[in-house]
This record gives C-alpha cells, sequence and structure tokens, in this order.
C-alpha cells in the first residue's frame, strides 16, 4: 500500500526523497520504494523517518482501516 502520508510529511517540509534518505541514511531508492508501499521499512528507520519529519509513528505508518 502507497504512504502518501509520508510523500505528504516529506513535501511539507520540502524535502525531496534524497534529502530525507541521506537524513536517515538510506538511499534514495529505500524511501521511493516505502512511498510506493513496495517496502517495509525495519521500525528503526521508522523511527528515525519520524524524528526527521517530526510525526509520530501512528501519523506516519498506522493504517487504522488494516491495523498496519
Amino acid at each position: 500500500m502507497k504512504n502518501l502520508r509520508l510523500k505528504a510529511a516529506r513535501a511539507v517540509l520540502d524535502m525531496s526523497q534524497d534529502d530525507l534518505a541521506r537524513a536517515v541514511g538510506v538511499s534514495r531508492q529505500t524511501i521511493s520504494a516505502i512511498e510506493k508501499g513496495d517496502y517495509n521499512p525495519t521500525i528503526n528507520l521508522c523511527v528515525k523517518i519520524c524524528r526527521v519529519l517530526g510525526k509520530t509513528l501512528d501519523e506516519l505508518f498506522w493504517d487504522e482501516e488494516q491495523g498496519l
């Protein structure tokens, strides 16, 4: 499932995928895959992303409809 909340949070801060990737220590392709729903990040990576974007895990990664 696409993660449009991650993409939106990144856009609000005017961050590119590359900017976010560098901030959390992964490749731009990894951020792209997370946003497309092709890759499920580790909890550690989720936490790093949340810290950089100023969001909670619930705000970016919890889907109430599917319980994920």
